[in-house]
């Protein structure tokens, strides 16, 4: 090996620990439930589930985190509809307290999203704060 070689080569992970390629798929696991705010929500659980799918029995660390992004967006999905029910059997009049809920959940989805992608990023697995465990 040469003195050049040990600097540019990166060593290997350590036993145990994400590849980089494992934290790449974290990562994207995380940032394809945003694909939902194109797709009209559909994406926020297709996103996940697909990189769950694919990567369940070669990556266990994205296969790890696709499955939480999952279980958290279906988690908001079953909030966003109980919003909505309560909207709709309140004749409308439920609107003035689910309105602003749904702004305050959006937000926070956004932003635990993009901490989930970044924790992936680094190789740590994340947890949502609350999120059901519905997919195991």
């Amino acid at each position: 090996m040469s003195e050049f070689d040990k600097y540019t080569t990166a060593p290997p992970p350590p036993a145990g620990a994400a590849s980089s390629e494992e934290r790449q798929w974290g990562l994207f696991a995380h940032l394809s439930a945003l694909t939902g705010l194109f797709t009209g929500g559909v994406g926020n659980i297709v996103g996940p589930l697909v990189i769950w799918l694919i990567k369940k029995d070669t990556m266990p660390f994205a296969a790890d985190q696709a499955r939480e992004a999952l279980n958290f967006n279906i988690t908001l999905l079953i909030v966003a509809v109980v919003l909505l029910l309560i909207t709709l059997v309140t004749f409308g009049l439920g609107v003035v307290l689910t309105f602003p809920l749904s702004i305050l959940i959006g937000i926070a989805w956004l932003v635990l999203t993009i901490i989930g992608a970044m924790k992936a990023n680094d190789g740590v697995a994340y947890r949502y704060p609350f999120a059901l465990r519905l997919i195991k």
